[in-house]
């Protein structure tokens, strides 16, 4: 912008890309503004149908991205935080369940809080096909990651199954058929006696009843081959079907580990002199079979002399079978005995026995035995009278039968048994 040369106050401009002389402008003029340099106009390219639907799509993209990136965040939150349940529960998954299977079980017990969410995140950590059928323990609280993690490692819940020593193979199959946690029948055959392990056995739910009666009775022969292989020269036993059958004697007349030996050694000296065993639990055993005594129900003085195949105060030697299912420990004793020539013993009162290897000396301790049993008859009676009540309400019709009976009758009365306590036992 110039003054005019003229000096006359006009205000002037020269024309764009004119070398003619400058134009004079009003003041009004000059103050206006002037337009400034327009945009250049949009290309045919951009005003394009395929790149608006491409900018359209990009900014889709970016959208779901987005959406993705919060959800994967969001999910992973819900994967690992606590679960939703306070009290925790044992969860079953059946052999080729799935994981969409799994999943809805878990959010059905809740246990989880979105199915999807659990799914998606096995799938996530590549465990579609890692997940192990059993019996689980969700604790409280527990995250699907923790779920997710214990079904993974396949640490089922463990049920245990116990068979005591002396159990006779009827008693052991009905508690293996009561175990709840079992499935399955149990076994058209029943196996023979003494031929099932006394052991306790580990199990996850789901296990069959076949199963464990297949490994006790494994597990006994796996025993009974491995003590016999160990037994002492000269016993006076035929086979290994004797050895059992009197490990199984051993086993019902004492629980006592220290003198279960010295019971054995007992009975075979018995039997390599001859003499009946007279053991008080070969009667129960021909009375009552694989069932067992009555709790109830005591032995009689004319159960002593019934003829059963059982029974070694009639029958000479060993019964045809074993009477119970033996443990180790008594299969052991029988093995190898104590050394003694002990051929008798009776109750002491406290649980044990007394041991005797004449005749003499065995009534003196059943002599003592009666006593004591008369003694703890008479505190009971006066303590019954004490509170009132008929202490001989309740006695059985014979009192302990035969603690002196007879082993045979070729010298008299008082020849001795064996055991000399039948009515204790069981």
């Amino acid at each position: 912008m110039n003054t005019n040369p003229a000096g006359n106050g006009e205000v002037g401009q020269r024309p764009a890309n004119s070398t003619g002389p400058i134009v004079p402008k009003t003041a009004s003029e000059a103050l206006r503004p002037e337009a400034g340099t327009p945009p250049p106009k949009r290309s045919r390219a951009s005003r394009s149908q395929v790149v608006v639907f491409m900018n359209f799509v990009i900014s889709l993209v970016m959208l779901m991205v987005l959406a993705a990136g919060a959800a994967l965040y969001f999910g992973k939150q819900e994967f690992t935080e606590p679960g939703p349940s306070a009290n925790g529960d044992t969860f079953l998954v059946k052999p080729n369940t799935g994981v969409q299977d799994i999943a809805d079980q878990l959010e059905r017990r809740g246990l989880i809080s979105d199915a999807r969410v659990f799914r998606l995140g096995v799938r996530a950590f590549g465990n579609d096909s890692a997940l192990k059928a059993g019996e689980y323990e969700i604790k409280p609280r527990a995250s699907m990651r923790d779920i997710m993690e214990l079904l993974k490692s396949g640490k089922s819940v463990m049920y245990s199954l116990t068979i005591p020593e002396g159990l006779t193979v009827e008693q052991a199959l009905q508690r293996i058929a009561d175990e709840p946690a079992l499935s399955g029948d149990m076994p058209a055959t029943t196996p023979p006696e003494g031929s099932l392990a006394t052991d306790t056995l580990r199990f996850t739910r789901g296990a069959t009843r076949q199963q464990m009666i297949d490994k006790l009775v494994a597990d006994q022969k796996k025993l009974v081959d491995e003590v016999w292989q160990r037994r002492a020269p000269d016993l006076p036993l035929a086979n290994i079907e004797d050895f059992v059958t009197l490990a199984s004697i051993v086993e019902k007349e004492t629980g006592r580990g220290d003198e279960r030996s010295r019971v054995a050694a007992v009975f075979l000296n018995r039997l390599a002199k001859g003499m009946r065993l007279q053991s008080d639990p070969t009667i129960i055993y021909g009375l009552f079979g694989g069932k067992g005594k009555p709790a109830d129900r005591p032995i009689y003085q004319s159960d002593i002399q019934k003829q059963t195949p059982y029974n070694t105060y009639v029958i000479s030697g060993l019964p045809p079978t074993p009477i119970a299912n033996p443990g180790r420990a008594a299969l052991e004793a029988v093995a190898n005995p104590s050394k003694t020539d002990d051929l008798y013993f009776v109750a002491d009162g406290t649980g044990g026995h007394v041991f005797a290897a004449t005749l003499d000396e065995h009534n003196e301790n059943v002599a003592r035995y009666r006593a004591l049993q008369k003694k703890q008859a008479d505190d009971a009676a006066k303590a019954a009278a004490a509170a009132g009540t008929n202490g001989n309400a309740d006695k059985p019709a014979t009192d302990k039968p035969a603690a002196d009976k007879p082993a045979d009758g070729s010298t008299g009365g008082d020849n001795g048994d064996a055991g000399g306590d039948a009515g204790d036992a069981q």
